[in-house]
């Protein structure tokens, strides 16, 4: 039986129960963000979980890894994207996880400033390797220029749109078999998952 004479809540502390309720449901809605420090800069990019669960969890497994420390951005193409997340900066393929199931059909596009898995003909081959859009290229999107399935998008880039632009410029030049690759090097010096109130100044 309830207790009569216990004074009801007061309307701020009603309030202020619902605002934390919405703030912890908040906290773990939070898409997380990366860092991507560079020899040119910070790049930071928030993730799409939601979007691409599969594309993100992979991702992550590379990034808390240590994987991608010491690659570079290996493939740049001024007003379409720069790829990296594969080659060491002597450009040898470091060796990878399995492929992941393609989720290019997500509804998100490769718009400039998003990040996406890069991979070969067969929609289902991408490991490690990503791309960040620099272009308009909802070409890209699915079902892909050949009807093979399209590029998954799965972040975008939060911070540092400036440092993306300064690497698209870069001079580049054909080594070592690989096209459009940067003369100077450039290094992703550490990748790492970081707070949200981080990312953003």
């Amino acid at each position: 039986m309830p207790n009569l004479n216990r004074p009801a809540p007061s309307l701020f502390a009603r309030a202020a129960l619902t605002l934390a309720a919405m703030a912890v449901a908040g906290a773990a809605l939070a898409e997380p963000e990366v860092s991507l420090k560079t020899t040119m800069g910070e790049i930071v990019i928030d993730l799409n979980h939601e979007a691409a669960p599969k594309t993100v969890d992979n991702f992550l497994r590379y990034v808390k890894s240590g994987f991608y420390k010491g690659t570079v951005f290996h493939r740049v193409i001024d007003g379409f994207m720069i790829q990296g997340g594969g080659l060491t900066d002597k450009l040898v393929q470091k060796p990878t996880n399995k492929p992941i199931p393609n989720e290019s059909k997500n509804g998100l596009s490769n718009q400039p400033y998003t990040i996406s898995m890069a991979r070969e003909d067969h929609p289902d081959s991408a490991t490690s390797q990503f791309f960040i859009n620099v272009g308009d290229n909802s070409g890209l999107d699915y079902p892909g220029p050949k009807g093979n399935g399209g590029y998954t998008v799965f972040g975008k880039v939060v911070k540092g749109q400036d440092v993306v632009d300064k690497i698209a410029k870069v001079v580049v030049d054909d080594i070592h078999g690989l096209q459009n690759v940067p003369v100077t090097p450039v290094v992703i010096k550490s990748a790492s998952v970081i707070k949200s109130s981080e990312a953003v100044k």
